[in-house]
């Protein structure tokens, strides 16, 4: 008899977590396993992508209220939804009032317990069930399964939210998923509880080589010079990206006679910050936001070098993705960034602040011995974490 697995994700917008989830769901052994996967949302260019074995459930009626502005709540005569995020606002304000340095994070805490009351339960019962979306109140509040498992995406020295509520829902999960040993470090650290040292374990993120590999067979074309080299970064326009920051990071790179052009793909609330500083730094013809791709794979084969310049990560599967097209990788120095990369062998960290940054771009352009000398390890290594699986398999008792 099969073995039953439950996945539970918010949506299937483009994003790495997203991508990682379809890397999982290209690895099991669909022979040996019977997947159902729960999306809150059920949006998003990566839904095409979800293997054809995995048993796709039924969007819940009450997850229209997630995302949805407040008033517009009201009009639809959501009275709950609407007591639940005016609730979490509050809240959320009265922290701020006491001089609390609170993150995002922080609004999901009170409003996804909430809510998630609202959602149905599921009558199956599964051997594992996995939250791939943080908080995991769903998986704990609305399914049966012989063990429950929660992944960690980010880098906890760096959210703000309400630690002993956070510590009270990890400890209702069998398992703690870091998807980096240094999550796992940071995640421990943060948490400061004995009792979750045991239950927290690494699993890498798996990524859909097949994919990968199909999508990257499209052609893309570029608009600049061919004199000029070409940069790229992949994320959300959001803060941890600090994408804000590459205006005046290639501003730099210019002043110091170094022709670029630096595109970035993605989307997100910080769009309009990043366009501002673009104009800021007259960096019209430098830094070029492509949006939302739903391929991004044909620009990684066409960029010179790959620049990840976050704040923090949990593990950034892009950075993965540049080094299976053996790209030269520059990633910032965040937290986690030695869990990213081999620094000097294959990629590159440089500092965190603008000017440290720019500097380290141009001496990496400057030397094509090192360009080919991080192509080519890149080349020697499989960035899939295809085997990852197994320690999946190996939770459910197989």
């Amino acid at each position: 008899m099969k073995k039953k697995i439950l996945i539970y994700e918010y949506s299937m917008e483009i994003g790495g977590i997203e991508k990682s989830l379809l890397g999982l769901l290209e690895s099991i052994d669909y022979s040996k396993y019977e997947v159902d996967l729960f999306i809150m949302k059920h949006m998003g260019e990566l839904m095409e992508y979800i293997p054809k074995e995995v048993n796709v459930l039924e969007e819940d009626p009450y997850a229209r209220v997630t995302g949805v502005p407040i008033k517009n709540l009201l009009f639809q005569g959501d009275i709950y939804a609407f007591l639940v995020r005016m609730y979490s606002k509050i809240k959320e304000k009265c922290q701020r009032i006491r001089g609390k340095q609170i993150s995002g994070e922080y609004l999901s805490q009170i409003t996804y317990p909430l809510l998630i009351k609202k959602f149905g339960k599921i009558k199956k019962e599964y051997d594992l069930a996995i939250s791939f979306y943080w908080p995991h109140y769903y998986i704990l509040n609305n399914v049966r399964a012989k063990k429950k498992v929660g992944w960690i995406h980010t880098d906890y020295s760096n959210i703000k939210l309400d630690i002993e509520k956070d510590i009270k829902m990890w400890g209702q999960l069998d398992k703690v998923i870091a998807v980096a040993d240094k999550s796992k470090e940071t995640f421990l650290e943060v948490m400061d509880r004995r009792e979750l040292v045991e239950k927290t374990m690494v699993i890498e993120n798996i990524l859909p080589e097949k994919l990968i590999k199909k999508q990257a067979l499209e052609k893309v074309e570029l608009n600049h010079e061919k004199s000029q080299i070409v940069l790229l970064s992949i994320g959300r326009y959001d803060e941890p990206k600090n994408f804000d920051n590459v205006p005046e990071i290639c501003s730099k790179i210019i002043e110091k006679g170094v022709d670029v052009v630096w595109y970035i793909i993605g989307y997100g609330k910080n769009g309009q910050i990043i366009r501002e500083n673009i104009k800021k730094y007259n960096m019209q013809d430098h830094v070029i936001l492509l949006g939302k791709k739903e391929n991004p794979y044909p620009y990684i084969k066409e960029c010179d070098i790959y620049i990840q310049p976050s704040r923090y990560e949990g593990k950034a599967v892009t950075v993965r993705e540049a080094q299976m097209f053996c790209k030269p990788v520059v990633i910032t120095k965040f937290p986690s960034s030695d869990s990213q990369l081999e620094d000097g062998k294959d990629g590159i960290i440089v500092p965190m602040d603008n000017e440290g940054c720019a500097h380290g771009i141009v001496n990496l352009i400057k030397n094509e011995y090192m360009q080919k000398y991080l192509s080519e390890n890149c080349r020697q290594n499989d960035y899939t974490n295809k085997d990852e699986i197994y320690k999946i398999y190996k939770l459910i008792g197989d």
